[in-house]
């Protein structure tokens, strides 16, 4: 940061364990990936390919390229996981993790039906090799897991050797952690955390109004995933206070002073917006 100012929250710096930003790549072209990167890639930790766009997305391997070049790991989209798992074909999902040396992957069943045993053994088994993300939560919305089937498969999971497990929600937020109105099943999330460390989560929050809530729920180094690849920095400047959002929620106004000079000047504005 070129101009520093006081007490911001301490960010974790990459390669991070916590504070994640994952961020979604609906089908970039090489082009469109080295901008983003450019822009973003001290601010992005993580690139999901979503769904199964690796499979028809061209120059496939100069963009993965361009993503190792800044030391940002992508891995393919749950969806394309389950494609092949449908199939019975996840050695030739696992062969072409190899093949374009992908270090990352997402062991999900959130459309097709996986037992939780068999979910476990394939995480146990790929986690010798790869850098695992589980998926929780159905993308039906009807579907609503208990917050106690909640806990125990994440538990399960992280046992059976994920790095992190997903908290379910789409790209429309609205599934998942999320009520089909967007709204955040804030018990649900109280119940997970009190018995799991939200370190060991990863919150899909496609939306601002979800990323502010997680943000002042757990902090700064809360770990956010299907972010826009445009609101990465976005989601940063909440991090850090930075916008109106989350400005108060990271600063308190110690110095009477300018408490009373802030005080003052709000109710100055109050009066004159009522006026």
């Amino acid at each position: 940061m070129s101009h520093p100012i006081s007490n911001l929250p301490k960010r974790t710096e990459k390669p991070r364990n916590k504070g994640i930003t994952l961020a979604l790549d609906k089908g970039f072209s090489v082009r469109q990936a080295e901008d983003f990167c450019e822009a973003t890639s001290n601010y992005t930790d993580i690139v999901k390919l979503g769904w199964g766009t690796s499979l028809v997305t061209q120059n496939l391997k100069q963009k993965l390229d361009v993503y190792k070049s800044y030391d940002i790991p992508v891995y393919f989209g749950g969806t394309l996981f389950e494609a092949y798992v449908l199939r019975n074909e996840l050695e030739k999902y696992v062969q072409l993790l190899q093949d374009y040396h992908i270090d990352y992957l997402e062991v999900s069943n959130g459309t097709i039906w996986l037992s939780e045993k068999r979910k476990n053994e394939i995480i146990k088994d790929l986690s010798k090799d790869f850098t695992v993300l589980s998926e929780v939560g159905s993308k039906n919305p009807d579907d609503i897991i208990p917050p106690y089937k909640w806990v125990k498969m994440i538990e399960s999971e992280l046992e059976s050797g994920a790095w992190k497990v997903i908290c379910e929600a789409r790209e429309s937020g609205t599934v998942g952690v999320f009520r089909p109105n967007g709204e955040i099943r804030s018990g649900l999330i109280d119940e997970i955390a009190d018995q799991i460390s939200f370190e060991h989560l990863l919150f899909e929050a496609p939306n601002k109004d979800q990323q502010v809530w997680f943000i002042r729920k757990f902090g700064s180094n809360v770990n956010l995933g299907n972010i826009q690849p445009a609101e990465v920095i976005s989601v940063e400047t909440l991090r850090l206070g930075l916008r109106s959002d989350t400005l108060f929620d990271f600063y308190s106004i110690d110095d009477k002073e300018i408490r009373d000079l802030y005080s003052d000047n709000k109710s100055d504005f109050s009066q004159e917006s009522s006026s």
